[in-house]
């Protein structure tokens, strides 16, 4: 619940109502286009597949009709991706091995939601948290309370569901698949409002504050009172959907003024400070910085001297997501688990930058960061709208991915001659904002194909979006 359901609810049905650019769209209801269950009677006798006809009505015609049903009827094309997971299984596979193709599928969807969770926790999250500490949200100790609290409830909320907003921009971009943003929404809810707090509760108990989850409470449930409105009426339109946003601009702001009365009233002495604030340390009390750049092994592995590093070692260093002195303490199922992850981290480190505000360096890999003044410019043309923009020619003759390979290149080197390993330059921050923006591109392209196997595996088993 919390930011994060106010925000996912608030975000997905107000993208139904901006993504579409009309004064009023349909969502969901009967007969409505989100309403995928029903069955268009063919004109006549000769089998037509071009007439509307629900692409679930496949596996109801003869095998060897099912890839001409795929290729002539408008409701089985997948808008966006880079795979045609439709083509795929009733064209290339043939039917006795559509048993194989739904495991191959499945196999794919359970790694595109690793991809999706490793981008959001080591790249997506910590530049967020990068660029809000260069925009100065949390250096004044005196309102630090106020402002990591306006922190939690935007740029971290924001980051704990953009898989879910980036989900939700894809599927609300075809109304064939608007219906399973809908419901990805409310599961991942009722989800994390059953399975993730009981099981909180059983592991842990704890005692819930209960001034804020009062009015976490209430926000979520006006949220879903709106979405039911707009369920029930069966279309929203952009005031609605503008109205969300209002939402959860007010729950921002309800937090943040409520937060502030309590800190005045603790400071009157007319209210004990709340459980789930920490408590406010002296400078001397402050715990310090280690500023050390080992991770999670603290000051057993800092070098006592300072080494000077070559550029080629720093880069195969930066680039190896494998930390062995980790990987040996580690039981069997996480090495197993790491290894699928291995090929992912491997991509993404060379194509996101990922600023650190607590190391001493920043995380300033000169050789690495370099690369990715091509690497990540070149992933946004190439993943935006399935590369469609990245493969346009210039004047029928110069790609747009030629294009931005040159200017990427000249910037890298002009970077790499003006910068030294040792200290990041001043302009460093401006990779934060870069890998933030290569991170999303990774997460939307992610998310794409995300949503086209889920519906190409509802398809296969008839089941609604």
């Amino acid at each position: 619940m919390g930011p994060v359901g106010v925000l996912s609810l608030a975000g997905v049905l107000s993208l139904a109502g901006v993504l579409a650019g009309d004064d009023k769209v349909q969502v969901v209801g009967t007969p409505l286009p989100l309403d995928m269950g029903r069955t268009v009677p063919l004109e006549g006798d000769a089998p037509s597949y071009s007439q509307g006809l629900d692409c679930r009505e496949v596996r109801k015609h003869n095998s060897s009709e099912w890839c001409l049903f795929i290729r002539s009827n408008p409701d089985c094309r997948l808008d966006g991706g880079f795979l045609d997971y439709l083509e795929g299984v009733f064209c290339t596979f043939p039917p006795r091995l559509l048993p194989l193709a739904v495991t191959l599928y499945a196999l794919w969807l359970l790694y595109l939601f690793i991809i999706l969770g490793v981008t959001a926790e080591k790249f997506f999250c910590p530049n967020l948290s990068a660029i809000s500490t260069n925009l100065k949200l949390s250096h004044n100790v005196a309102v630090f309370s106020l402002t990591s609290l306006l922190h939690g409830v935007t740029f971290l909320a924001f980051g704990n569901g953009a898989p879910d907003v980036f989900s939700a921009v894809v599927a609300f971009s075809n109304p064939r698949t608007a219906g399973l943003a809908i419901g990805a929404v409310f599961g991942a809810g009722i989800f994390v409002t059953t399975v993730l707090a009981g099981g909180i509760a059983l592991v842990k108990p704890f005692t819930a504050a209960s001034r804020p989850f009062l009015r976490d409470v209430i926000f979520y449930m006006v949220a879903v009172f709106l979405t039911f409105m707009v369920l029930y009426f069966g279309k929203i339109t952009l005031g609605e959907a503008l109205g969300y946003l209002g939402l959860y601009v007010f729950y921002v702001f309800t937090v943040v003024l409520c937060t502030w009365i309590h800190r005045r009233q603790r400071r009157e002495g007319l209210a004990p400070p709340g459980p789930w604030e920490p408590e406010t340390l002296s400078d001397a009390d402050e715990p310090e910085s280690s500023g050390t750049n080992s991770g999670d092994y603290g000051e057993e592995y800092r070098p006592l001297l300072p080494s000077q590093e070559t550029s080629l070692r720093i880069l195969t260093t930066a680039l190896s997501p494998l930390d062995y002195r980790k990987w040996r303490r580690k039981p069997w199922y996480w090495r197993l688990f790491k290894v699928f992850k291995v090929p992912v981290e491997l991509v993404l480190l060379l194509t996101i930058p990922v600023v650190d505000p607590d190391k001493d360096d920043l995380n300033w890999k000169r050789p690495l960061n370099c690369l990715h003044i091509l690497t990540s410019p070149l992933l946004c043309v190439l993943t935006l709208k399935s590369g469609t923009y990245g493969l346009y020619q210039i004047q029928g003759v110069f790609p747009v991915w030629g294009l931005v390979t040159l200017i990427g290149s000249v910037l890298g080197i002009i970077v790499f001659i003006t910068t030294s390993n040792e200290e990041p330059p001043k302009y460093h921050c401006v990779f934060a904002f870069l890998g933030f923006l290569a991170s999303a591109m990774w997460i939307n392209a992610a998310a794409t194909e995300l949503v086209n196997i889920l519906r190409t595996l509802g398809i296969i088993f008839q089941l609604s979006n």
